[in-house]
């Protein structure tokens, strides 16, 4: 067993000894933006009522509220596995009735579905846990995973907001899916999702980052250098608020525009920036 050390060793080379854990590793992912055109948009009867005698509407911002996957093998290749991604925004609009008028702000939720086809290798082992929960009964049991199927991650940020619009329901069936209870609360819970063709309705234009990773637990080898204690203290953080304020480098950029240094001139970091 390696000696505890007050401080992380500077040395890499002091190899102590290899370890067995038991990890994700990322065996595939990717990156994508997606420019998400006319989304259409839903609201509670209420905000409805309202967007039916609007004249123009304005995109304030956007969140993303949740993402449900869901992850199956492909048949024909074995070793990846189909990620189905349904993500779920929350908008907030301004909504003016009249021209010149002040706006009249609303939310709404919109939804977004995506496939990604990404390698997460093969396995067909079942795994049994230790860990147990209680039963129906009152007898603990034992925690069971089917199989080791990989597990898909995403992340991503709050899209921006590019563009909204008032227009005509054209197929009123469209992007109407089931909407979990828990998005809908976001907006009161309850949703129009019967609007007729001819029907006025918002549809919000997006920009979308995603990162979308399959991982699978596996056991590696890793080298082991040294236990590692922290060396910063905890701040108790009992600064006064004009001590914290003192501390915040004074904004020069905010107020006078960097311009590019002559050559020759040295970066002082207060009104020159070096070209990159």
């Amino acid at each position: 067993m390696a000696d505890i050390l007050h401080d992380c060793p500077t040395d890499v080379t002091a190899f102590k000894e290899a370890v067995c854990v038991d990890a994700g590793r990322v065996y595939d992912s990717c990156c994508d933006r997606d420019c998400l055109e006319d989304l259409r948009c839903f609201f509670s009867p209420e905000v409805q009522s309202y967007i039916d005698q609007a004249i123009s509407v304005r995109l304030r911002s956007a969140e993303v509220l949740n993402v449900y996957i869901n992850v199956e093998p492909v048949t024909f290749n074995k070793g990846f596995y189909s990620c189905d991604l349904t993500f779920f925004f929350l908008l907030d609009f301004d909504l003016f009735m009249t021209p010149n008028s002040c706006p009249m702000q609303i939310r709404g939720i919109s939804s977004f579905n995506k496939k990604v086809i990404l390698f997460g290798s093969d396995g067909n082992v079942k795994v049994f846990s230790s860990k147990v929960t209680d039963c129906n009964d009152g007898c603990p049991s034992p925690v069971r995973s089917a199989s080791n199927m990989p597990k898909c991650v995403v992340q991503c940020v709050d899209p921006v907001a590019l563009n909204a619009r008032i227009g005509k329901i054209r197929d009123c069936y469209e992007n109407v899916r089931s909407i979990p209870q828990g998005v809908s609360d976001y907006i009161g819970g309850d949703i129009v999702t019967d609007l007729q063709n001819g029907q006025p309705t918002i549809y919000a234009t997006l920009g979308l980052f995603t990162i979308v990773q399959l991982i699978r637990n596996v056991q590696m080898l890793m080298p082991v250098y040294d236990f590692c204690i922290p060396e910063k203290q905890c701040d108790v953080g009992t600064d006064q608020p004009c001590d914290v304020f003192r501390k915040i480098k004074f904004p020069t950029d905010d107020f006078f525009p960097p311009r590019p240094c002559n050559l020759g001139d040295e970066d002082t970091g207060c009104g020159c920036h070096k070209p990159s």
